[in-house]
């Protein structure tokens, strides 16, 4: 279909106005407060905010990125067919309302009228087939796949109408579908040209970009949603946040969220706000169950028994969190309790290594991000320390952020410290990683046709007591075999200069409140 074609086509929409209700994925916002309290001056509109991050984002196209500080761009760029609000709730996005049908096998989205892309095109269902048949596509490499795998096929039922044919309830899709990786993009978008040029629907479009110095958005005029305020935000790179904070107090820099809470409490003086809030986002250590040196089980439960949870916290993050299990999901939380040696046990390390004929130790390569997130290194150097006293060694490659996000893709590694995105349904959160089919089951090392079956239970049961005890289980498999360590769920620390106005950070880590950031 021709440009010209498609912008025709968006004039013709007719939009439904009854509003479905929102299957609602339930969770909490963790945060403290907002930037922004009564008796603050009024915002103005205009003006350029400066945003500090340490690291050049490393992908630009939606469907494949997974550090950090690309998605939090990305966020300002694109939209989603539906979105989370500041309590982690499910609500329209692109999609203004849909039905579930009684079987729970059809999902029909109505799309919102009107919505045009960042090169002027209009959006409309011919781009949401597009994208979501293209994430199904394994050819795209896509990492949120397998949120889509109940997805049979994607119908363009009329231009602002589309129709999702499922192969059995899927009782996570909706909040699934609110991940920015799941971005509408229009269905002439090419890879080649995502990389340097993205064209999405979001409050922002991309300005310029200077590598590994900044990327600089400027507002989208022809937003849905309410207009921004900013003029524009710079994305800009200074490698560590000590000189972030610097860059702040010199007035520099107006925002920024920290990983580090000492550099947070330094923070934390004059005209400088922070606040702070518990994320979803858990620290672990990878282990690829596909690896000799980590494919019996016994190595594996060692591993577990040796390491002190809350030593690793109280060391790289100065306590700053809490000791988590595998599912961070405010609804169906873990018990970290419930696993294999709850607290260190070196005689359970050690007769677990002999049981795996490993009494004389085992040596584990071991990848580590340096500049991602602040405690990567510190938590990385007291796990090698504590493993030692087991008898194995965490042999640590040290990695800048681009290097290791390779590696970490490719499955090239025995274990990895790593730090990973946590979300309010935990079927997005694991069922890529942890089923058979999943796209990211390279990565995570480890199946099990007992995991798949349960997985497959937890999408089809809509009944949140039923789905929470299914999870409890995956929860229990996962920890029974190690699949990995488990560490801690920690913090972030969002602080803003005293012109930031109205900026809501999120426990799911985004950033998408930077639509309705003022300078005051």
């Amino acid at each position: 279909m021709t440009r010209d074609a498609r912008v025709k086509r968006g004039t013709l929409s007719v939009i439904g106005l009854g509003l479905a209700v929102a299957l609602a994925a339930s969770g909490c916002s963790s945060s403290t407060g907002a930037s922004g309290s009564a008796g603050s001056p009024s915002p103005k509109v205009g003006g350029n905010l400066v945003v500090g991050i340490t690291t050049d984002p490393d992908n630009l196209d939606p469907w494949k990125a997974t550090q950090f500080q690309a998605v939090n761009i990305l966020q300002t760029l694109y939209g989603t067919l539906t979105e989370f609000d500041k309590d982690l709730n499910v609500v329209p996005g692109l999609a203004e309302s849909w039905t579930v049908s009684p079987d729970g096998r059809t999902v029909t989205m109505k799309l919102r009228h009107g919505v045009k892309f960042s090169d002027g095109t209009t959006f409309g269902s011919e781009d949401v087939k597009f994208s979501l048949d293209k994430i199904k596509d394994k050819a795209t490499a896509a990492v949120s796949a397998a949120s889509l795998a109940s997805v049979t096929s994607v119908d363009a039922t009329d231009p602002s109408t589309v129709t999702l044919h499922l192969s059995a309830p899927d009782a996570g899709l909706l909040a699934n579908l609110a991940v920015i990786n799941m971005a509408m993009l229009p269905s002439e978008s090419t890879p080649q040209a995502l990389k340097t040029t993205p064209d999405g629907t979001g409050p922002f479009t991309l300005k310029e970009r200077k590598p590994n110095q900044s990327l600089t958005m400027a507002r989208n005029d022809a937003y849905w949603g309410t207009k921004p305020s900013l003029d524009t935000i710079e994305f800009r790179i200074i490698p560590d946040e000590t000189s972030i904070v610097s860059a702040m107090q010199s007035n520099n820099v107006q925002l920024a969220i920290l990983n580090d809470p000492l550099v947070a409490k330094t923070a934390q003086s004059g005209s400088l706000k922070v606040t702070k809030t518990a994320q979803l986002s858990y620290h672990v250590l990878q282990l690829n169950a596909r690896r000799p040196v980590l494919s019996d089980v016994n190595v594996r439960l060692a591993i577990q028994c040796a390491v002190d949870r809350q030593q690793v916290l109280d060391t790289a993050a100065l306590g700053e969190g809490e000791v988590t299990g595998p599912i961070t999901s405010p609804a169906y939380k873990s018990d970290p309790s419930a696993r294999p040696c709850p607290t260190r046990d070196l005689t359970k390390a050690k007769e677990y290594l002999a049981k795996a004929g490993k009494s004389d130790g085992v040596t584990i390569k071991t990848i580590v991000s340096q500049g991602e997130y602040a405690t990567s290194v510190a938590e990385a150097q007291n796990l090698k320390a504590q493993l030692a006293e087991a008898k194995i060694t965490l042999d640590l490659e040290v990695l800048a952020s681009d290097p290791y996000v390779n590696k970490w893709i490719a499955a090239d590694f025995d274990a990895a410290v790593a730090l990973n995105g946590g979300r309010p349904d935990p079927d997005g959160m694991y069922g890529r990683y942890f089923t058979s089919t999943g796209n990211l089951n390279k990565v995570a090392g480890y199946s099990s046709p007992d995991l798949d079956a349960l997985f497959a239970q937890g999408k089809q049961s809509s009944d949140p007591n039923t789905r929470k005890g299914i999870y409890a289980k995956v929860s229990r498999n996962l920890e029974d075999n190690a699949a990995w360590i488990w560490l801690f769920t920690g913090y972030t620390y969002t602080v803003t200069s005293s012109k930031v106005t109205g900026f809501v950070p999120m426990s799911n880590g985004s950033v998408q409140y930077l639509r309705s950031t003022a300078l005051s």
